[in-house]
């Protein structure tokens, strides 16, 4: 498939060069500007599909788009440099280039938000200078090499303009290489992110003094006339631009687009900054990039990045790096003393950069072999490298040679970084290992943390409902992170998004934030009525393929005990169930294979608030059927706890073996069938164990009926089933993983769901009589093994590795991995990186456990020794 996809492209390029040198037609159609268009984005994009396989971030696609297409390649021959790239249009390449790359930038600065970096930990402000510090050295011990063989250049201006190529990080590029590696959200990341971030700011004051230098002869009254001017039009922005465009944010209706006009005059304003700063002495860019840094957060930042962003950064970036493909002539690298100064320069370039970001990580006690990753990360180059190379380049104080190397160096060094970290980095789980993986574990008197994940608005009645009816105490409260699940479309990296405990009041600028907004509204209103309760709101934005990833990385952050999951179908009018998206199914498999924790689908056939007792709390009539094994044991400790509550009762069906097993099972050597057996009787020893404890404890309690039935068969379990009275609203199954029962065999087969098990699968099905809802629980397969592990809250656990010390640097809208030291008021939506590069800024929240004044209960469940709540 692969290479029938390069043979199209392939065939669209030789049509279009036939086209032009046969016919001569192609240039009266369209234009010479087009043909290149078409050329650099058909180049880049078979590129981007070559390299995708190795993991390759798309700059370096485009960068080589432009080099196959200059001098270097294609270039060579004069029969296709004369035909494609006229001397004549060469210049209005450039001009529409350097366009798209004012905007680029001004997106760029929309998108981040500084006010973070005060914000920041001291460990990413030292990593990234630290990252910055030693190439830069390392670029002025080259810079000597390299000025040998450069005739007319001031020394001073060479060693700026080489120690910023080599120091400088790329942000968007790196957020697209940790997505890519799957280290966005964890701890390495955040700290890549913050430094890179950190780095990236310093590299703009460098370049625009740079460029000041390279303007004027001699560092005289000239190029400090530049600096204070450059500063002058940054106080202007901050003072004068920034008001106004809040008064046209506040001049919008809530709930309504921006109007075009606004937009307009936005959009020119970025020409008019660019023109202002490139006639006071710097490059264009500054000011575009100084323009979208002081436009506020809100709907208008998202409007403008909606509007711009695929147009830009698909069309008009991609022809920025044509053009410094256009200027890179590999063939004036000649000599093997030149190529010999090219791979000293990327050897010691990279070397620096490790060294100095693992010296640093060595001081904070970071490992190893993740400061070694840390550095490898930071040498990402990008479009602030190539910015500084161009503009070298233009002001003559980069000749074709030294231009050459730097590209070539800026290529290879951020085409190693993925698989150098791919061998580096093995990360395993660095969690601190806790006990309440699963609630029938959990200690009586903690809370109980339950993660909630929310496709549609329509999944959050039945599961605040059920959340109600798990009786949170003050022994015992209830930590609930709701997590909304939300397919990235069109967008190259994922993102989660930690939401303020309340909202900022802005209106919603999309379909997805006003679902988030919703369902938000609903759990927020649902803390305030309930009773020790607790509620943080997340947003999950990834592909459905890696969404269980979110799911178990949430969960294992946040030290849950129970995931909730809703099923893939949902009811229909005629009663009957039928699929919202097949892809949350797959989703609910995997989270079944990977969680953390114990997990359960909810079976949403309407469990409401329909029956009121005194004091208006909800009741629920709740059953459980119980045949044997861990997941089983384990849904009977969540119906043991919501049994607690005023208003529910509980109904216990257990299923015993009629059959004679009086006969021993003949004798085997395979020892596959004496695991079995003994699982078996572990099993049901402690099965036994458990309901003899349960029915000791629910003596009394009228509430709760418990009752025992003799089957043989799969027929006769189902008839009994089908047996239970009408008046129950919620069963509570186990999934019966890894548990072999006659009492089912046969209903396996015929399952339509295996995820649910195969008591699960009939009471979900369509043709099932008893329209209930139907919670299926899987318990955490691994607690058994973690006995004797170290609570996390314990005073004692002195190597939490889960505590994050460092924000996250974003831009403003789309969101960061959750810090937990950055604030960031309200839901933001406030910036994200172009090209698919978004990261955004997260609030992070933590959920302190409240101190509850005494509640008396029917029930107190702290006296169950078995009834649930959750990890410290």
């Amino acid at each position: 498939m692969r290479i029938m996809v390069m043979l199209y492209y392939v065939f669209i390029l030789v049509f279009l060069f036939k086209l032009g040198f046969a016919f001569g037609v192609l240039y009266a159609i369209v234009g010479c500007y087009v043909t290149y268009l078409i050329l650099v984005v058909l180049t880049t994009r078979i590129l981007v599909f070559l390299l995708k396989p190795f993991r390759q971030p798309r700059v370096i696609s485009e960068i080589l788009g432009g080099v196959i297409l200059g001098p270097s390649v294609l270039g060579r021959s004069d029969t296709f440099t004369n035909a494609v790239f006229p001397l004549n249009s060469v210049t209005v390449l450039e001009t529409m280039a350097n366009i798209g790359l004012l905007y680029f930038l001004f997106l760029v600065g929309v998108e981040m938000d500084i006010a973070v970096i005060r914000h920041t930990g001291r460990k990413a402000i030292f990593i990234a200078f630290a990252g910055m510090i030693l190439p830069f050295l390392m670029g002025i011990s080259f810079s000597f090499l390299l000025h040998e063989r450069t005739q007319g250049v001031k020394q001073g201006t060479f060693i700026l303009f080489l120690g910023v190529a080599l120091s400088v990080t790329a942000f968007p590029v790196l957020a697209r290489i940790l997505a890519e590696l799957k280290l966005l959200n964890t701890e390495i990341g955040r700290i890549a992110m913050s430094s890179a971030l950190i780095n990236d700011m310093c590299a703009w004051v460098l370049l625009a003094l740079a460029i000041a230098l390279a303007e004027n002869e001699n560092v005289d009254i000239s190029t400090l006339w530049v600096v204070l001017s450059c500063g002058g039009f940054i106080m202007f922005c901050v003072y004068v631009v920034r008001p106004l465009v809040s008064w046209i944010i506040q001049k919008t209706p809530e709930g309504e687009p921006v109007s075009d006009f606004y937009i307009s005059v936005i959009l020119t304003g970025v020409m008019v900054s660019g023109f202002i700063t490139d006639a006071l002495g710097t490059h264009s860019v500054f000011g575009a990039f100084i323009f979208g840094l002081v436009i506020p957060n809100g709907p208008l930042g998202v409007t403008l990045i909606e509007r711009l962003e695929d147009f830009v950064s698909g069309i008009f970036l991609p022809l920025f790096f044509a053009i410094s493909g256009l200027k890179t002539s590999i063939g004036v690298i000649d000599g093997a003393d030149t190529w010999g100064i090219l791979a000293l320069v990327i050897v010691l370039a990279c070397a620096g950069k490790v060294a100095g970001t693992l010296l640093v990580a060595l001081l904070y006690q970071i490992p190893f072999y993740d400061g070694v990753t840390l550095g490898f990360l930071m040498n990402t180059k990008g479009l602030v490298e190539m910015i500084v190379l161009n503009v070298g380049k233009d002001q003559k104080v980069l000749d074709d040679k030294s231009f050459a190397i730097m590209v070539v160096v800026a290529l290879v060094m951020t085409a190693v970084i993925t698989p150098a970290v791919t061998i580096i980095y093995k990360p395993a789980r660095r969690f601190a290992p806790y006990k309440g993986r699963t609630i029938l574990k959990s200690k009586p008197d903690s809370e109980l943390r339950t993660l909630v994940c929310i496709h549609t608005p329509k999944n959050v009645p039945t599961i605040i409902n059920l959340l109600e009816a798990s009786n949170p105490t003050s022994m015992s409260p209830l930590s609930i992170y709701v997590l909304h699940l939300v397919e990235l479309t069109g967008r190259a990296s994922a993102m989660l998004i930690v939401h303020n405990s309340r909202r900022s009041g802005r209106p919603a600028a999309n379909r997805t934030q006003a679902q988030s907004d919703h369902i938000i509204n609903a759990f927020e209103t649902f803390e305030q009525h309930a009773t020790y309760v607790s509620v943080q709101p997340l947003t999950a934005i990834s592909p459905y393929p890696t969404m269980h990833e979110d799911i178990c990385s949430v969960a294992e952050d946040k030290r849950v005990a129970f995931i909730i999951l809703p099923f893939h179908k949902q009811q229909t009018v005629d009663g009957g169930m039928e699929a919202t998206n097949p892809a949350y199914r797959v989703i609910n498999q995997n989270v079944l294979a990977n969680a953390p924790c114990s997990v359960g689908i909810l079976v949403d056939r309407g469990l409401s608030a329909s029956t009121r007792i005194a004091g208006n709390e909800v009741g629920h009539h709740i059953a459980v059927v119980f045949i044997g094994g861990p997941d089983d044991r384990e849904a009977l400790a969540y119906a043991w706890r919501m049994s607690t509550h005023p208003g529910n009762t509980l109904t216990v069906l257990r299923f015993l073996d009629g059959t004679d097993n009086t006969n021993p099972p003949p004798s085997t050597s395979d020892p596959g069938v004496l695991t079995v057996v003994t699982d078996s009787k572990r099993d049901k020893q402690q099965d036994d164990e458990f309901i003899n404890k349960f029915k000791t404890k629910i003596a009394n309690d009228e509430s709760i009926s418990y009752n025992e039935r003799v089957v043989r068969n799969a027929e006769e379990t189902v008839a009994v089933i089908r047996s239970v009275d009408m008046e129950h609203d919620l069963f509570i199954v186990g999934r019966g993983q890894g548990t072999v029962s006659p009492l089912t065999a046969g209903l396996t087969e015929w399952s339509e769901c295996p995820e649910l098990g195969a008591i699960g699968d009939l009471l979900a099905s369509s043709d099932y009589a008893m329209a209930v809802s139907v919670l299926v629980i899987q318990h955490y397969a691994g607690s058994e093994m973690e006995d004797f592990a170290a609570s996390p809250d314990s005073p004692k656990n002195h190597n939490e590795t889960f505590q994050r010390s460092s924000p996250i640097p974003s831009p403003r809208g789309r969101v960061l991995p959750p810090p937990i030291s950055v604030t960031v008021p309200g839901w933001n939506w406030t910036r994200m990186y172009p090209m698919g590069q978004e990261l955004a800024c997260a609030r992070s929240n933590h959920l302190n456990t409240q101190v509850y004044p005494k509640h008396k209960t029917k029930k107190n469940p702290s006296n169950l020794s078995h009834s649930p709540a959750t990890q410290n």
